[in-house]
């Protein structure tokens, strides 16, 4: 677009958008959010913002109702404050996980923020390792979806298989829709591939593995998806690779949802190393045991895409090889 571009930050991860705005040599866009004793909330923009470009940064963070509700509001200050465009960067989807109705008389909650996200006056949305790719389809306006990848590649190459040789090292999927949906970390790593069996009978979040399909005896195990919540997918996957005879065991995931106690059982397991992005706030939960998890900044490909939308050009070269030969 012609009209200058602002960037502006919720509450619920400030620092994230710092980093963004930074990466950029711009600064953030000012703005107040005020909560009062009704737990009604109010955004004041600080800036004018007329007939410009504007990108809002808002994760799903503790507490997520609020960090979605406050987006919203916010958005539609701005669309009262006649912005050119808004686009609300989401570096984690707010109910990514209820993207389907897969019982009776439930919700799919993912379907609707992004019915929110439009009525509120959202132009355009832009989201890092949607938990379902479907949820792009949610949408009725432009939807971007970023790639972790990248970065953790890069991390992956010159940090962890630095340290001990590549053929080591086996990576392994949590699920048949992991090993689906990563399967261009094996195209780009050129590693071989297990894959976790494993069910879930209900939503207590404890799954049941079964068995390890692929030969993990004496390697060492990268297990790779794209958030942590309880940790008990993790802890669970880690104890059986441990069980048949891996060497060791590291993890790795875009979204360090963190929920709960989760932390705590994940420093007690036999996972050495945990390697995260900073799409939500981690650094509070994993104080006192900073040496067993390294958090990759993930801004640089959030201003890049910024660039790229407030330009018009391509982000193709924002995505693995492997992915931009499939698109």
């Amino acid at each position: 677009m012609k009209a200058d571009m602002i960037v502006f930050s919720g509450t619920s991860h400030p620092d994230l958008a710092q980093r963004i705005a930074t990466h950029m040599g711009k600064p953030l866009g000012r703005s107040e959010t005020l909560r009062f004793s009704n737990e009604n909330i109010m955004v004041r923009l600080q800036d004018n913002v007329r007939e410009k470009d504007v990108f809002v940064v808002q994760t799903s963070s503790h507490p997520v109702n609020d960090s979605l509700v406050e987006l919203l509001i916010m958005i539609d200050a701005l669309k009262y404050a006649s912005a050119a465009r808004i686009t609300a960067v989401l570096p984690y989807y707010p109910y990514c996980r209820s993207d389907k109705k897969d019982e009776p008389r439930i919700s799919v909650a993912a379907r609707l923020v992004a019915d929110l996200l439009q009525t509120a006056g959202a132009d355009r949305v832009l989201g890092m390792n949607l938990h379902s790719p479907q949820i792009m389809g949610f949408f009725r306006i432009p939807m971007d979806q970023l790639l972790a990848a990248p970065i953790f590649f890069d991390h992956f190459n010159n940090v962890l298989f630095n340290k001990e040789a590549k053929k080591d090292w086996v990576l392994v999927f949590g699920d048949a829709g992991a090993a689906k949906a990563f399967a261009y970390y094996a195209d780009e790593l050129r590693m071989p591939v297990a894959i976790m069996d494993k069910a879930r009978m209900d939503h207590s979040e404890k799954p049941v593995v079964r068995q390890v399909i692929g030969d993990v005896k004496g390697r060492n195990c990268l297990i790779v998806d794209d958030e942590i919540t309880t940790g008990g997918t993790l802890v669970e996957a880690a104890n059986k690779l441990m069980e048949v005879g891996a060497r060791k065991v590291v993890a790795a995931a875009v979204h360090p949802v963190f929920s709960g106690n989760a932390v705590q059982k994940l420093v007690n397991s036999p996972i050495e190393h945990f390697i995260v992005g900073n799409t939500v706030p981690v650094a509070a939960k994993i104080a006192g045991h900073e040496s067993r998890f390294e958090v990759l900044d993930l801004s640089p490909l959030f201003a890049r895409a910024i660039g790229c939308i407030h330009d018009g050009t391509s982000m193709s070269d924002l995505f693995p090889p492997s992915v931009r030969r499939q698109g």
